[in-house]
């Protein structure tokens, strides 16, 4: 690394790639303000040190060799990246300031992420957030957002873009003690038959309820005396002592801390681990203010789940 550092400089790759990509001297100096005879000396110095020809030079153009074109390929990823880590570095120096466009899913934002926000704007007072909460999955690149909170099975698959887990949850059953002091309280996953049930259809596994407790799977399809596409409706109806639901830990949470819930069959739940992920557009640099939003939710969400 010493001996490229001496040789090459970022100067002379920056020459290098610059000629390479307006095709002659005389128009890359013009885009570096630099003399055209200076810049032949960088990049024949460069191609000295590396024992290669990196450019055919004629009276009218100048092209890469192939050796050049894969040199420039790999030079400008590296020039790239630098000044990528030049404006990352430069942001932690400014005040992070600017809109920062956020998309939360409904229930989720209401109870965990609006909590957040008077204490973040207090603390970032030139960040302003222009929050939109919808079930609807959105297009975080095409649709100009700057991050989206989602709340899922798994990490969401589509590779293009960049999903930081920001914590874990778990499936359950839940039922109100009044309920429970009533019907009774099942043993195994079979007697959910003989209950009245609260479904939440928009589960992805709905209308089924996939079970899991030390390796052993089970299915349960409940029949349901109330069905509703929107979380909280079965839960307030098991609060209210109408059935037992399944439903997210962060959901049902503080009506089991207050005792107005307990869990059903515990130790069952559902087949997989849950998280919630704070989904960016593609790239490796993260605005300070996106990466200020994001590192409050998290540490919020996860002091709020341990209490």
């Amino acid at each position: 690394m010493q001996e490229f550092s001496e040789a090459a400089g970022l100067e002379a790759l920056s020459a290098f790639v610059t000629v390479a990509e307006s095709g002659s001297f005389a128009a890359a100096a013009r885009a570096l303000g630099r003399d055209a005879s200076v810049l032949s000396r960088r990049v024949s110095g460069l191609e000295r040190r590396l024992g290669v020809r990196l450019l055919s030079r004629t009276t009218r153009r100048v092209t890469l060799t192939e050796a050049g074109a894969l040199y420039c390929r790999r030079v400008q990823a590296l020039l790239d990246e630098l000044a990528n880590a030049n404006r990352e570095a430069s942001d932690f120096a400014a005040a992070p300031r600017g809109i920062v466009r956020v998309s939360l899913p409904v229930t989720f934002g209401r109870l965990w992420i609006a909590p957040l926000l008077p204490a973040f704007l207090a603390q970032h007072p030139q960040i302003r957030l222009d929050l939109r909460l919808s079930d609807r999955f959105i297009d975080v690149v095409a649709e100009g957002f700057d991050v989206a909170i989602r709340v899922a099975a798994g990490a969401p698959r589509d590779s293009s873009l960049v999903a930081r887990r920001i914590a874990g949850y778990r499936n359950l059953l839940v039922a109100a003690p009044a309920y429970l002091a009533i019907h009774g309280t099942p043993d195994t996953p079979d007697d959910l038959a003989g209950h009245a049930c609260l479904g939440f259809s928009g589960y992805a596994a709905w209308p089924d309820w996939p079970l899991t407790r030390e390796g052993e799977r089970r299915t349960v399809r409940p029949t349901c005396a109330l069905v509703a596409d929107h979380s909280e409706v079965p839960l307030a109806a098991a609060i209210a002592g109408a059935g037992i639901t399944f439903t997210a830990d962060w959901l049902a949470g503080p009506a089991l801390r207050e005792g107005r819930l307990v869990e059903v069959l515990p130790g069952w739940g559902g087949r997989e681990t849950g998280g919630v992920y704070a989904v960016l557009p593609p790239g490796r640099l993260v605005p300070a203010k996106t990466r200020l939003f994001v590192d409050a939710v998290s540490h919020g969400i996860r002091a709020g789940w341990a209490r």
